[in-house]
């Protein structure tokens, strides 16, 4: 058996226990991708990673913790790979514009993560039947979006508004591509960004 410690954190985890743990979760997610949450037995995640499921039960205590850490990924990419197209811009506009494609382009090159992340989101819940996620889930990501509509207000670029609001706006209209994707695969993406950039830079930007 493995111990509290190895299945909990990464500290005393060896490389090959690291790199077992990702396979897994890299398996997890494409279970979920096709089959849902409901269906992906360990024994169907552990069929995919060609390993028993008892060696899923060596690095997880069980599905819930193996969901959770499924999760926790997909929040770490996205975060990453978002924070880093945003990161450099010099104005309110160029932030704003570079969260939405940065956004709608992870969707589109994690898709696997995404559709099993929106299975999960809805599914995924406590034994009193509490959902694990909710919409204070998504306060540090909100919070990044309101840091850059209030920089545009205070630089005079962005129009008068509720931070919070538009925030919230932004953040469902992004929602809103991921959902449309997954229900319709060959959904036109480019063209659903470029009218997420021109929606929110006319309702952002401050008449001259």
């Amino acid at each position: 058996m493995r111990s509290e410690k190895n299945s909990s954190g990464q500290e005393g985890r060896s490389f090959i226990e690291t790199a077992r743990r990702a396979q897994i979760v890299a398996c997890a997610i494409e279970v979920i991708a096709e089959v849902g949450y409901a269906q992906a037995s360990l024994a169907l995640i552990a069929k995919r990673a060609g390993i028993s499921k008892g060696v899923i039960s060596y690095h997880f205590r069980g599905k819930d913790e193996l969901i959770q850490q499924v999760m926790e990924e997909a929040f770490a990419l996205g975060d990453a790979f978002v924070r880093s197209r945003v990161e450099g811009r010099t104005t309110a506009a160029a932030m704003l514009r570079a969260y939405l494609e940065a956004s709608v382009e992870f969707y589109r090159t994690h898709r696997a993560h995404m559709i099993a992340l929106l299975d999960i989101w809805s599914a995924f819940r406590h034994e009193d039947g509490r959902p694990r996620f909710d919409a204070t889930t998504n306060e540090p990501e909100l919070a990044s979006v309101e840091e850059i509509l209030r920089f545009g207000q205070l630089a005079g670029e962005f129009r008068g508004f509720s931070t919070r609001v538009m925030a919230v706006t932004v953040k469902q209209a992004v929602d809103g591509a991921l959902v449309q994707m997954a229900a319709y695969p060959d959904l036109d993406l480019d063209l659903y960004v470029r009218e997420l950039v021109e929606t929110f830079t006319i309702a952002t930007r401050k008449e001259r």
